[in-house]
């Protein structure tokens, strides 16, 4: 049964419970997809274009994460102004333009433009998403709801290399562009037909450049907001390392596990799916202030007993204690990251929305540059990626000891 709800002086009609929770979050998995879907790529892009490095081609990614941070400032005064749903409409056609002319790049510079239109595009997803839920739920239904969106957006990172190696087997690397496209073009059709607009009209507020220049101000002269935003770039800048070099630790250098490679980055990714639910069970009992510290200190000690067991072997690692040591990472990173977010945006109060959009723009930036570095590093080993791990996130424990003045694994609310 379709639900209804009013929104101002006149009923809308919201999309079954299922169909809601479905659609938001194919929405937010549009993000991810588009990010390590490519990775399989790397390689005929590399051979397609005479790339002078194999590092080179890592700049498909930071492209795409350069357009997505520095939009997000954009979309979120946008949809208070104008609204969620045309706001999500100019989103998505910008990504489908990006796409095209991803699809039609006649050289890796036009490709890297592409990308960079894609991220400006699918940013509007990774804004708006959260935006629309909170519009349309509150409270525990909100958790709910946000709860089974995790669960399908999880399912993005898991499939999506397996989804562009099986696009390399039916064509080209551009393949992978078309599937992109026709998810794109679904999610526009949908979205357009079947989700009304959430944001009540006595609500609107006009986009102003002073709100968001009064929203950075209080983010960056807020010392747990700046130190926990920096904490989340520290720590989203060892996954975006990673991300950089899986394709070449995996399937080509280091193990070369070729077509297996999707596999074992869909298994190693499967564990944030586990840890996100653990966190809502956790946090509940620990605190997310505590339980985020714990977290960060353990993922320092794992980043240590990965790079020890690099360093042992030469920076040629066994793959299985490799692997479980990552998935171990990640797991602890999906227990510590979210939290932070929520501790920074804790004192945003009525700005939380141009806060939110900020601290979104800051944290993308900020990650994309230190995944660079690491990954620009990569030297045929797996040093350059453990170093990254135990380095950044040794200064991120830093950061969460100066935001606290150095009082640690305290509960919330405590003096």
């Amino acid at each position: 049964m379709t639900s209804t709800a009013p929104v101002s002086d006149r009923v809308v009609r919201y999309p079954p419970f299922g169909e809601f929770v479905a659609l938001i979050a194919l929405m937010m998995s549009l993000v991810a997809l588009s990010i390590d879907n490519l990775l399989p790529a790397f390689v005929p892009i590399q051979h397609e274009f005479q790339l002078a490095s194999a590092n080179d081609a890592q700049f498909i990614i930071s492209s795409y994460m350069i357009g997505f941070a520095v939009s997000q400032l954009v979309y979120g005064p946008l949809s208070d102004s104008i609204g969620r749903r045309p706001s999500m409409l100019i989103g998505l056609a910008i990504y489908l333009v990006g796409t095209l002319m991803a699809l039609t790049a006649g050289s890796f510079t036009t490709l890297l433009i592409a990308r960079v239109v894609q991220g400006v595009g699918a940013a509007a997803s990774r804004v708006l998403v959260m935006t629309i839920v909170r519009d349309r739920y509150h409270g525990q239904e909100m958790a709910r709801v946000m709860s089974f969106v995790m669960m399908v957006f999880i399912i993005g990172p898991v499939i999506a290399p397996g989804s562009g190696a099986l696009m390399l087997l039916l064509g080209s690397w551009r393949m992978i562009f078309v599937s992109m496209l026709a998810l794109g073009v679904g999610l526009l059709t949908w979205f357009s037909l079947r989700m009304p607009e959430t944001l009540n009209p006595h609500n609107r507020m006009k986009a102003s450049p002073r709100a968001v220049l009064e929203g950075a101000r209080q983010c960056i002269t807020n010392r747990v907001a700046l130190g926990y935003t920096l904490a989340i770039s520290l720590m989203l800048g060892t996954l975006m390392g990673y991300i950089n070099s899986a394709q070449q630790v995996f399937e080509t250098d280091v193990f070369k596990l070729g077509p297996w490679f999707p596999l074992v980055f869909g298994l190693i990714a499967a564990v944030m799916g586990v840890a996100a639910f653990t966190n809502a069970q956790l946090v509940q009992r620990v605190g997310p202030r505590r339980l985020s510290h714990i977290c960060t200190v353990a993922f320092v000690l794992t980043s240590l007993a990965l790079v020890l067991l690099t360093v042992a072997y030469g920076g040629f690692p066994p793959l299985v204690p490799f692997s479980m040591l990552l998935a171990a990472l990640h797991f602890i990173f999906s227990l510590s990251v979210p939290n932070f977010n929520a501790l920074a945006m804790e004192p945003m109060g009525r700005i939380a929305g141009t806060a939110s959009s900020f601290i979104g723009a800051v944290t993308t930036a900020l990650s994309t540059v230190i995944g660079l570095l690491v990954g620009q590093a990569y030297d045929g080993t797996v040093l350059p990626l453990a170093l990254g791990y135990l380095v950044f996130s040794a200064l991120a424990l830093a950061v969460v000891y100066w935001t606290e003045r150095g009082r640690m694994f305290r509960r919330d609310g405590a003096a």
